[in-house]
């Protein structure tokens, strides 16, 4: 039996289709307000765990605990109490308003005749409230967008009081502004309300910063289950998506595409963040280069390494030296254009002002940004 101290667990669970296992031995350990987010390819099976976990989907075998009570034993109505879900289906409504739909999330609270009380109505205001939607309250709910359609049935899965809240890829449709808005609500559920919050996301970078724990789901077993700092490691991203024509970079919480091949033509100078856009703009134009001296402790070193042909580079907050010096400037010499981002010199990184006026002296064709290439 699971110890107190977790109060969602599963137990040699394993969930597939009518029979069929799909994922096996899915253990996963909750403490109450901890936010876990579930990763990896399309078609991993993550719908899949989410449906299991909370009886739309019947598990072929292990146990899913609540508390100490395992949800077989649970009623819909017990489980009600305790779990909201948002996932994809579409819902079917018959000229309901936004309101009407989030009241629904109070029917496990009413008597037999659904009739709301002063306090579910309390409840319904509120929870439209908190995602800013009480404006839609008397819109017909099949007629807004995706995106308030998502927020409405966030504000009924609040509306129900819920224990835990499980939500299937609650980002797919909303823009920027609002996913951060989605995600911040959450955040709070979980930090005010003692909410555990059990989710599937595409975003790795919202992923990273919202989770307390992040499962990696790829094959018939979980391949991971940690930390965000755990679980956003180079290797271990790349291997989970089979990025075989890109890379994943951890520092920005992104996907950069492949490096652009052959022998670097351009040498960019950069250093404290001046030469991401340039990277970035070389790699679309497939311009290969090389670039430098960089500080290993600097941002742009981290991109330059999955960008660049070759990358020179110093010890973190060490002067730059003579012999990494001296092989950026026979690199550079065999480059056809230079492009400096750099505007002004520290102690530490002066030698890259050599560089640069080396360039100069060598008649080097010298560009501020690689536009106009």
């Amino acid at each position: 039996m699971m110890g107190m101290e977790y109060f969602f667990c599963t137990k040699q669970l394993t969930v597939g289709y009518n029979g069929k296992p799909l994922i096996k031995d899915i253990e996963i350990r909750l403490k109450k307000g901890q936010v876990l987010t579930l990763i990896g390819p399309n078609g991993s099976g993550k719908s899949t765990i989410l449906k299991s976990i909370t009886k739309h989907l019947k598990s072929i075998c292990g146990t899913v605990y609540i508390g100490n009570k395992s949800i077989d034993t649970m009623s819909n109505k017990d489980m009600s109490y305790q779990v909201s879900v948002v996932l994809t289906e579409k819902l079917k409504t018959e000229l309901m308003t936004c309101r009407d739909v989030v009241a629904t999330g109070r029917y496990p609270y009413t008597g037999m005749l659904g009739i709301l009380s002063e306090q579910d109505n309390l409840h319904i205001r509120n929870a439209m409230d908190l995602v800013n939607a009480w404006e839609l309250r008397d819109r017909d709910f099949n007629e807004i967008s995706d995106g308030q359609r998502q927020r409405i049935l966030l504000a009924r899965a609040i509306c129900q009081d819920p224990e835990i809240i499980v939500l299937d890829e609650p980002t797919s449709f909303l823009d920027i502004h609002y996913e951060l808005e989605l995600l911040n609500i959450l955040r709070t559920l979980a930090e005010e309300r003692n909410i555990t919050v059990i989710m599937s996301l595409h975003e790795l970078d919202m992923a990273q910063k919202i989770s307390d724990l992040v499962m990696c789901v790829k094959g018939e077993y979980i391949t991971h289950l940690g930390t965000p700092i755990e679980i956003f490691q180079k290797d271990l991203i790349s291997e989970l998506y089979d990025l075989s024509n890109g890379s994943y970079n951890p520092l920005f919480g992104s996907f950069e595409m492949e490096r652009p091949k052959g022998e670097p033509r351009v040498f960019v100078i950069a250093g404290g963040g001046t030469g991401i856009a340039e990277y970035r703009a070389l790699q679309k134009k497939r311009i290969p280069f090389a670039t430098g001296i960089l500080h290993q402790n600097d941002i742009d070193y981290q991109l330059a390494c999955d960008l660049a042909g070759e990358v020179f580079f110093e010890k973190s907050f060490e002067p730059i030296g003579d012999d990494v010096f001296q092989s950026a400037l026979g690199c550079m010499q065999s480059c056809g254009t230079v492009i400096n981002c750099l505007k002004s010199y520290g102690e530490i990184n002066k030698k890259n002002k050599i560089l640069y006026e080396e360039a100069v002296s060598h008649g080097k064709k010298i560009l501020e940004n690689a536009d106009s290439l």
